[in-house]
């Protein structure tokens, strides 16, 4: 698609992909999508029909979205369907990020192939109840790059909504690239008449993430979709004070100073803490450390939600057993494979995160009517 011309009143006064003015009035003059509006307006295509069909069964689909990359969205994604899972519901991930599929590698997947049928394409299955569909399963090498424009992109996503086997299903997460462009609208469009339950929206603190997590509302409110909530994430380090990777230092010269620390807290703070003449062990959920990493200088996500009149769902510190766990693709609620992985010194239920996750997802359940457990 050649290089096009935005008008200045372009994003102010879009119509939205659902209006009967879609593609028809002077705001969409220019805008690569006018044509694919102004069909979908006139009429339901075939395919929007198919997929509402394919999806019939699905009781829940939920959209991860967010305004800036780097914001932990896919593995937010990951690690909600690692829970919906382990909760015994029925969870299918949609990876619709074309051009920086992550799933295969969040989920330990990598090098798996999507089975091909005459009645469509079989999801990758990490368990009995949680499949996973993304172009990283159809790439003949992970590190090729995927260099689409954006009809092509429309295509494959028609395609994994069409054509995926989901069968019976309690809850799809589609996981979508950051920002607000061809790949969302296509899963709006193509979701038509199969329905979206609302958007689950991840950001950090800090201002420049927010200001983009208010055009990703904007654009929701455009086409549509309700908002679920936001999530902020990286908020403030949370480690326990044993943690090996721990270690304080001298402002004046840098050197170790964190034997200091500990005797210091010890004699301070005895009953969570056991000594010997080699060591001092901390207990690990007797202290913990939090640090605010990324400042809320204009009051984060809970205040940009009471602004703009939409949910927090909760936030999520920095925890370095999310980084190992996204890397190994685990899950954080199995403890079977936390102890197995060795992924922290701590039992799972010391991890700050899991906690966070829990609270978060106890508070979508909730808005969508379910139980926390099947």
């Amino acid at each position: 698609m050649d290089q096009v011309t935005i008008p200045e009143d372009a994003n102010t006064n879009c119509p939205g992909t659902n209006a009967d003015a879609a593609g028809k009035v002077p705001a969409c003059t220019g805008c690569p999508n006018q044509g694919a509006c102004a069909a979908a307006s006139h009429g339901v295509h075939s395919d929007v029909v198919a997929i509402r069909d394919r999806l019939e069964s699905v009781r829940h689909k939920i959209l991860i979205l967010s305004g800036k990359g780097g914001v932990g969205k896919s593995t937010f994604a990951a690690q909600l369907a690692y829970a919906l899972s382990s909760r015994n519901y029925r969870v299918g991930l949609l990876d619709v990020d074309i051009c920086g599929p992550s799933v295969p590698l969040l989920f330990g997947q990598e090098g798996k192939d999507v089975h091909r049928s005459n009645s469509g394409w079989s999801p990758v299955f990490v368990t009995d109840n949680l499949s996973l569909m993304s172009i990283g399963f159809l790439l003949p090498n992970a590190d090729d790059a995927v260099i689409w424009r954006g009809p092509r992109k429309d295509g494959l996503i028609k395609q994994f909504l069409k054509d995926t086997e989901w069968t019976d299903l309690d809850f799809l997460i589609v996981d979508a690239p950051p920002g607000t462009s061809d790949e969302h609208l296509s899963v709006v469009q193509h979701m038509k008449l199969a329905g979206i339950d609302g958007a689950i929206i991840i950001t950090t603190p800090q201002e420049m993430a927010l200001a983009d997590v208010r055009k990703e509302i904007n654009f929701c409110k455009k086409v549509g979709i309700n908002i679920l909530g936001v999530v902020e994430n990286m908020s403030g380090l949370n480690l326990p004070m044993n943690c090996a990777q721990v270690m304080f230092t001298s402002a004046e010269n840098g050197s170790d100073i964190t034997l200091k620390v500990r005797d210091a807290i010890q004699k301070n703070f005895p009953s969570g803490f056991t000594a010997s003449s080699a060591n001092v062990h901390f207990e690990p959920s007797s202290i913990r450390i939090q640090i605010d990493v990324f400042p809320a200088s204009r009051g984060g996500a809970l205040k940009m939600c009471e602004r703009a009149g939409v949910e927090y769902l909760g936030s999520i510190p920095l925890d370095p057993a999310i980084a190992v766990a996204s890397e190994k693709g685990l899950s954080l609620f199995s403890k079977a494979e936390v102890s197995d992985k060795d992924l922290s010194d701590a039992p799972i239920q010391d991890f700050a995160s899991l906690t966070s996750l829990n609270s978060i997802i106890d508070a979508l359940l909730l808005q969508l009517n379910e139980g926390k457990n099947r």
